[in-house]
């Protein structure tokens, strides 16, 4: 997490409200089950992510049409894609960790 996202992610609204998100999605990553796969989810994604300018917007970080359960490798791919995390290292499109030449 960011520095300037800390507080906001271990306040009580963001527990709360990322708790009840997850009950209402059973619990399962959203986009593995459009895909006919059963996968917990791991992690509320931001749909728009959060930045120092809409940090404070609610209708950003709070509102549940902003907001997308994901598994672990779900969120890999929508943060990571296939651009180098490391020097010689990347993420591939199943969000696995592979050495830059092993990806295509």
């Amino acid at each position: 997490m960011k520095e300037y996202s800390r507080k906001f992610y271990n306040s009580t609204a963001w527990r709360k409200c990322q708790k009840s998100y997850l009950a209402s999605v059973d619990g399962l990553c959203e986009r593995c089950k459009a895909a006919g796969k059963i996968q917990p989810a791991d992690i509320v994604h931001h749909k728009t992510y959060i930045t120092p300018e809409n940090i404070n917007d609610v209708m950003v970080t709070l509102n549940w049409d902003n907001l997308e359960a994901l598994c672990q490798d779900c969120h890999n791919k929508e943060h990571h894609g296939t651009e180098q995390v490391a020097e010689g290292l990347m993420f591939d499109s199943n969000g696995d960790l592979v050495t830059r030449g092993d990806s295509i």
